[in-house]
């Protein structure tokens, strides 16, 4: 459960973040960004299912607090150690280290712009083989249990099929997405970890009819092609930390020369810097994230164009392992436009709280 404040120290009511957060700006408040419960179990020794529903899903900025699926699926393993598994269902896909890390775990408040535009919510429904040894598999876990922010256990290796129009939505075409990935997690001299992946996916995006202005120019077929790829180098926090991905590729963008949505280039990425520090029960890890990313959002109205810089330094004390207390100064300039927003760039600083806790 996280509940957050984004008004402390705003200069601008009009800087807002619609894929991170609906309570940023004007007339935000208190505001219940997730209330997750999870249903999971080992049906059997190579059966294994997870359930996880999100009940403070914010359909708009004016409708809180809906009931969503966010996972359902359950993995099947292909041998006695499952070590070769299939996951079938709706989960993430397997593009990005912090797009696959939980927000639970994710130190900045909210997932960079760059890569998180790729899938929004990070899930779809799919078929995804993954594939770890044994050891590997141990030592993902172990990165999430003792605090070191790790993204779970998504394989060593990676391949699937999925719909490619993000969670809860319907599929568009009869055009899967395929997504592959490769990670390798290794432990260097003096007991530091290093992570280091490379992935990439491509499909047929289709522009759904609400996700359209009346007066916007597009494709008669409205499909746009979709392609991705990316790096990701993650140094666990033991005890200074850095996390750094970069993607780039094609996408659906506004495009405000033409008032149309065309088929553009993309790129952008971030790096976070952490120190972890333990003193007793309490443990206290400071960060600063820098993030940039030129490209459109496809899930969003007419493919809004972005243009994001954005800085964002914080602190996350934990005095137990139920509950965390986040505070993070976010300096950003973002440039959002679809057909109705033109030339429309917002600049500003807030002060960010969020009160979490694991239960």
């Amino acid at each position: 459960m996280q509940v957050r404040y984004n008004r402390l120290l705003e200069t601008n009511e009009d800087l807002k973040c619609e894929q991170c957060d609906k309570s940023w700006g004007k007339d935000g408040g208190f505001f219940l960004r997730r209330m997750r419960l999870i249903f999971s179990g080992q049906i059997s020794k190579r059966v294994y299912f997870y359930v996880q529903p999100d009940l403070a899903s914010s359909a708009s900025s004016t409708g809180l607090h809906f009931a969503q699926i966010r996972d359902a699926y359950f993995d099947l393993g292909l041998d006695d150690k499952n070590e070769f598994r299939l996951r079938i269902g709706q989960s993430k896909v397997p593009f990005g280290f912090e797009n696959m890390q939980s927000s639970q775990n994710r130190l900045p408040l909210d997932r960079h712009d760059a890569m998180n535009s790729a899938v929004s919510n990070e899930r779809d429904l799919g078929v995804f083989f993954y594939w770890a040894p044994e050891n590997k598999r141990k030592l993902f876990s172990s990165l999430v249990k003792d605090g070191l922010k790790g993204s779970g256990d998504y394989g060593i290796f990676a391949f699937g099929a999925y719909n490619g129009q993000t969670a809860n939505k319907p599929e568009l075409n009869q055009e899967p997405h395929i997504v592959s990935r490769v990670t390798w997690p290794f432990e260097l001299p003096g007991g530091q970890i290093v992570e280091a992946s490379v992935q990439g996916y491509t499909g047929k995006w289709v522009m759904a009819t609400d996700q359209l202005s009346k007066d916007v120019k597009y494709v008669t077929d409205r499909n746009y092609t979709d392609q991705r790829v990316a790096a990701s180098f993650i140094l666990y926090p033991k005890p200074f930390g850095i996390q750094a991905e970069y993607n780039l590729g094609k996408g659906p963008q506004f495009n405000p020369a033409t008032d149309s949505i065309e088929t553009k280039d993309l790129k952008g990425g971030y790096v976070t810097l952490s120190y972890l520090m333990k003193k007793g029960k309490h443990t206290v890890i400071p960060f600063a994230r820098y993030h940039h990313y030129e490209g459109g959002k496809k899930h969003e109205l007419d493919a809004r164009s972005y243009d994001v810089t954005e800085t964002e330094i914080g602190v996350e004390w934990q005095p137990s392992k139920n509950f965390e207390l986040v505070a993070m100064y976010t300096i950003s300039s973002r440039r959002f436009e679809d057909f109705a927003k033109q030339d429309n760039l917002h600049e500003g600083q807030l002060l960010r709280l969020q009160a979490q806790l694991n239960f």
